[in-house]
Parts: structure tokens; sequence; C-alpha cells
């Protein structure tokens, strides 16, 4: 064994105490050393701590008594307590030093020589390392032993290999110990059974009430009186049944423990001797008391689940009830509030249409009206200034319902690849002389901009709806700014009041003023229908709600920021255009109507009789040979007849069959055959790729007589 210096392997925390002082100093001790004091003095063996590096001896009125020492001995170190120490002690507490436990048999008096009560033989001792909360040794736990016989010199190293063995044990008592508490278990047993000598551990002993210092000198017969009466008797026999015959033990029992009685599991198995005689009963238990009342969780249960199902299942239905009629009042509330909400914004609505619209038909109205006096009084030559403002009037009345549309997102949009920039400098010139003079207008368009895929004139029109507003909120002047640029947004962006950006690839169209700029409170209705801060009759409050709309319908969005004083910024976002570039087409001129040739036949179905006396009538003018149907009823005959008809021009709100219905059965009928839909209004009609097939094209209603007669040439064809 190697011997080192324990005053180099002890790290004290403080230093010695006093030996009048010891009291006083306990209170900063560490908290290691008063567990293992406090161990040392209740312990019934003579034991001490020794401490730091003087051993300051900390030790039992046994300890003291029997080398004749009194208590006033506390505190002072072990070479002023027993200045004779022996090399056997001076090997065990450097074995400790290094952190081994050791157990000498023979001290040999090696704390020096006796001189209280006789002792015969020579001591043995335990010297035992005391750890901190970091795993360091501060000092050693003595405890001496029952005198013994003489021991050899050869036994130094029994005793060793003995100590290895007993630490070795010991690890494994301590996994086995951590195995039995993870698993809820009560303990082990080994029952030697000729000796009736039944060893436990001591949580097992102690729920069978029996003390764990006498649990390997105790007969079974003490464990079975913690067995609950009546499993008492049963538990014996099926240990007797074990040892003398199946070798098998399996059973449940009930032991009273801490004022109750616990449920427990014990599993064991009989060992024979060579000659097949029972010689060992081992086994261990757990607790299963959790289980047991669970299982009796469920047996009353069981026994009353009939019952219980009744008194659920009539509060389930009372609840139901309850919940039944809340949402039915409920529903009553919103309907009630919806239909406010509804007449409200109808009110709204209707109003400011109606201001709208009464000025566009009393131009309409007042200038037919002059036309017929002027036309009695043969006046004709000097109606024509008269038909230009009932035409003005009415392309205002229709510009405003197309507003609508926008904003509602049910207006037909044309879509084709557009260039933004192209777009921008082809309206440079009706820019400039829409915001004057005094306006200063900039155009910071970034190289490259990605094209996008929307309807040209709606755009064109947001864009003029803009310049309009930004003009307007600079009276005095100012600097109007028109800006493209592409943007990746990888995340939402915020920009309210509108919902935030959603991810992707944007062209981005702003127009930007440093005029007087928007209140919070503007701000928020900014978007609404028909709000405006410009006085009556000089605008609708549909501008900003139509962009909305439109860029909505077209996917994108629009972004708004303002501040009073620091001018506004509007934007459009509106999603990259990726499919490859096409020729353009050749733009149709409206200077001339196209004329029909080789006698085109046009089946037109349209139940307004004004409208479809109109379309007739033109078709007349250019030529065309017309078939006019008020619904399908006579539409349909037409189409089964041997009529030529190279198109079919319906109306799509027609009575019973409509106009989309019709087109199924007019293709059913002539394969192939070219279709143009005219609308008023349709939720279709804002996603006519959807709504279309090939061979199909929408016109929106108002429309001029020019545009009607391009339409019938594009689509018959030369």
């Amino acid at each position: 064994m190697t011997v080192i210096n324990p005053a180099a392997a002890l790290e004290p925390n403080v230093a010695c105490p006093a030996r009048d002082h010891c009291g006083e100093q306990q209170a900063h001790w560490p908290p290691g050393l008063r567990v293992a004091v406090d161990i040392a003095l209740n312990a019934p063996l003579p034991s001490a701590v020794l401490w730091g590096p003087d051993h300051c001896v900390l030790a039992n009125p046994a300890f003291f008594a029997l080398y004749g020492l009194v208590e006033v001995s506390q505190g002072q170190p072990l070479t002023q307590l027993f200045p004779q120490l022996g090399e056997a002690a001076k090997a065990a507490l450097a074995a400790t030093a290094s952190g081994e436990a050791v157990t000498v048999a023979d001290l040999a008096n090696g704390f020096g020589p006796t001189t209280g009560a006789a002792v015969i033989g020579r001591l043995g001792a335990s010297f035992t390392p005391l750890r901190n909360e970091q795993a360091t040794v501060f000092g050693t736990l003595v405890t001496l032993l029952a005198p013994t016989a003489t021991a050899r010199p050869e036994d130094a190293v029994l005793q060793l290999r003995l100590a290895e063995q007993q630490r070795a044990n010991q690890a494994s008592e301590e996994r086995l110990r951590l195995a039995l508490d993870a698993t809820h278990a009560v303990g082990t047993w080994d029952w030697y059974i000729r000796e009736d000598r039944f060893i436990a551990d001591a949580h097992f002993a102690y729920m069978h009430r029996v003390d764990p210092l006498q649990a390997g000198q105790r007969p079974i017969g003490d464990y079975l009186t913690a067995v609950h009466p009546d499993d008492r008797v049963f538990v014996a026999r099926q240990i007797k049944n074990c040892v003398h015959g199946s070798g098998e033990f399996a059973e449940e029992y009930r032991l009273q423990a801490e004022g109750s009685w616990r449920w427990v599991f014990a599993r064991g198995r009989c060992f024979r001797d060579d000659h097949g005689r029972p010689a060992r009963f081992i086994g261990a238990s757990i607790d299963i008391t959790e289980r047991k009342l669970a299982e009796q969780a469920l047996r009353e249960l069981n026994e009353t689940l009939e019952q219980r199902v009744i008194e659920r299942t009539r509060a389930l239905a009372d609840a139901n009830r309850l919940l039944l009629a809340e949402a039915q009042e409920r529903e009553r509330a919103e309907e009630l509030l919806r239909h406010a909400q509804k007449m409200e914004a109808v009110g709204q609505l209707t109003g400011g249409i109606a201001h709208d619209f009464n000025n566009m038909l009393t131009g309409i109205m007042g200038s037919l009206d002059l036309m017929n006096r002027y036309i009695a009084k043969g006046r004709s030559a000097e109606v024509g200034r008269f038909a230009d403002a009932a035409l003005a009037s009415a392309q205002r009345a229709a510009a405003l319902t197309h507003r609508l549309l926008a904003f509602s997102r049910r207006q037909s949009l044309d879509r084709q690849r557009i260039e933004p920039n192209a777009l921008v400098h082809s309206l440079e010139d009706l820019l400039a002389r829409t915001t004057g003079e005094q306006i200063e207008l900039r155009l910071e368009l970034a190289a490259d901009t990605w094209p996008v895929h929307t309807d040209p004139n709606q755009l064109e029109s947001a864009l003029l709806n803009l310049v309009i507003n930004a003009r307007d909120a600079m009276p005095h002047g100012g600097r109007l700014t028109i800006a493209s640029a592409n943007r990746a947004l990888h995340e939402a962006e915020e920009n309210l009041p509108m919902e935030p950006v959603r991810p992707g690839h944007y062209t981005m169209l702003c127009v930007r003023d440093n005029g007087s700029g928007m209140s919070a409170s503007t701000r928020a209705k900014a978007f609404d229908p028909f709000f405006t801060t410009k006085p009556t009759g000089q605008g609708t409050g549909l501008g900003l709600s139509m962009i909305y709309g439109f860029a909505q319908q077209s996917g994108g969005h629009v972004t708004l920021r303002s501040e009073p004083g620091q001018g506004t910024e509007v934007c459009l976002y509106l999603p990259r255009y990726l499919e490859p570039q096409q020729a353009p087409a050749a733009l149709e001129t409206e200077n001339e109507a196209p004329l029909a040739q080789q006698g085109e036949s046009v089946l037109v179905v349209e139940d307004d009789p004004a409208v479809r006396m109109l379309i007739l009538n033109v078709l007349d003018e250019l030529g065309y040979r017309s078939h006019p149907a008020a619904d399908a009823e006579v539409a349909v005959p037409l189409l089964e007849s041997a009529l030529r008809i190279d198109l079919l021009v319906t109306d799509v709100g027609l009575p019973g069959i409509n106009g989309r219905q019709l087109a199924e059965i007019a293709r059913h009928r002539r394969p192939g055959l070219k279709v143009l839909f005219m609308t008023g209004y349709i939720d279709k009609a804002a996603n006519r790729e959807a709504y279309l097939e090939e061979g199909m094209d929408i016109l929106s209603k108002p429309f001029t007589l020019e545009t009607l007669a391009s339409k019938l040439r594009q689509m018959i064809g030369n």
C-alpha cells in the first residue's frame, strides 16, 4: 500500500475549531462535515470524525471513554491526543485520503495505549473517506470494532482483499437499491431455510415491521406478522408449497405500513442443494397499491356503469339543448346584426351612387329631351351638341359601374402580358397634362422590371386615379414621383391598414407625392367605398377602392403610407408574369367599324328589347344577317335548324337557361361555334380563364358600337 501525506490530501474548509469554541464554530462547518459528525455522535460503536490536515478529532462519548479521554478533547488534533500513532492507523489514514475505505482487523493499539476500561485482545477499526459536494475527500470516519484475537502479519493482505470485496458488494447493493426504487420495489430477501435465517434489505425489513439492524438475524415468522391477518395463512401455505413443491412463488398480499394497508406482489424461487434439499428461498416484491386501487376505481365503475351512463346521457342531453338554444339565439342575434349592417352599407352605397347617377341621368335625359324638341321644330342640324353631352354623361355612368365592379372584384379583366415601364412611358404625356405646370413629374423606373399579367386598361385607370389624387393633394404645387421596382418578398410585409403582402415575386408601381398627407383617421377609411375628402360633386370616393379591388383581382396587393404634412405613397404590388413573351397582337383601330364579309350570319339572344334593337341595328348597318331571340326557348330551335350561324351573341343573365348554358347547348348542336357573351355583371366573368373556352369571349356592358363591331369582326375572322 502506498502511504501518502494526509495533510497534503485533506483540504480543510475552515481551521481546526478551538476546544472552547467547537459549538460556536459548528454553524460555519461545511454541510458534509455536519452530517458526518452527527452520524459519529449517534453511532452505537465508538466512532470519530478526523477532519482537516491536522485530523481534528470529533468523537462520541464511547470513543473518548475507551481511551480514557474526556469530551473537552473535542476538536483537538489527532497527534496531540495520540502522540504514539501506530503504523496501521497511519496507513489506513493515507488510504482514506486517496478515497479508499479500509477495514483493519488488528489496529495494534494504533491510537496509543488505552487507559480506560480494560480491553481484551486487540482492536479492529473501519476507516471510511468523507466527501463534500464536489466529491473531494475532506476527512475520515473511524468506527472501532469489537476486540479480536491476535492477528497474524499476513492478515493485513487478507483484510485489504476483504475490504476490496466489501466495496464491490456495496456498489452492487447500491445499484440494486436504485433499480428497486425505480420500480416501486418493497425490497429483496434471501431465506436460508435450514437455519431459518431471513436476510432482507432495509426497506423490506422496515415494510415488514422488523428492525433493519436485525434484518439478518430474525426468522421468517417475524416478517409474516406484518401480513394482513386475512392473507397471512394463505401466504405461509404458498411459501410451503414453493419450498416443498413447485419451487416458484408469485403471490399478492397486503402489508400494514404507516397506518394503512399496502398491496405488494412478491415473486421468489427456491434453490436446492446437491442432494435436492431446499436450501435458499430468494425473491423480491414490489408495491402494487396504485394498481389495486385502480382495479377497485374500475370495479365500482362497472357496477354503476349503467346508472352513470343514464345520468351522463341525461346531462349531455340537457347541455345539448342549452347549447342548441344558445346557438339559435346567437344566430338570430347575428342575423339581426348582419341585416342592420347590410342595410347601413346599402344606405351608404345607394346614397353615394344615387347622387352621381342622378347627375349623369340629368345630363342624358335633358339632352335627349332637347334633341326631340329640336327635331320636332326642324332644327335637326343643331342636335349634335346635345348628342355629345348625352354620350359623355352615359360614359361617366359606365365608368362608375366599372369602378363598382372593380371594387367588388367582379370586373372582367382582359389579362395581357404588360411591361410596366413601357406602360408608364406611354402615359407620360397624359400624366404631365393632368398634373399641370405647378407640379414636377418624376419617373424613377428601375431597369429590367418584371412583366405582369393583368388588364392594361384597368392598370392605366388605376395609375391615372393615383396621379389625380396626388395632384389634388398639392394645390400649390409640389413633386410627384412614379417609381417601379422588382420586389422578391420572403416573408409577409406589414403595411396597415391593408392586409400584409404575401411572400412572392412582385413588380411594384408606386405613386408618391409631397403634399398634405393623411391623418390616421383618414388613412383608416381611405379604401372605403364612397369615402372622399373632396367637396361634393368633385369625387365619387371610388378611386382607391377601385384600385384595391383591381389589385386583389390581379392576385396582388395595395399598400399605403401617409403622414400629415409629409405626403402620401400608394404602391401597387402585381405578381410577376413568368410565361415566355409572345409576339404582340395587332391593335384594333376604332376609327372605322369593320363591315361584314360574304354575308355572315349572327344569332342575337338578348332579353332586353332596347338593347336587342340596338344590336340588331348595328348588325344591319355593318351588313350582317341577324336572327333575334329574346331567350333560350326561341334560340334553341334556330340553332337546331339549317340556318347559317357564324356567331352566337348572347346575354349572360337570360331568364331560365342562362347564356353560359345556352352556349353549351349551341356547341353540342354546332361544334366549334364562336360565342360572344355580353354582360353587365357576372361573378364568373371576373375570372375569364375559368369561364371561357376556346372560341369564346366576353364584352362588358355598356360598350360603344365601334367596340361591338371590332369584336364581331375579330371573332368571326377574315
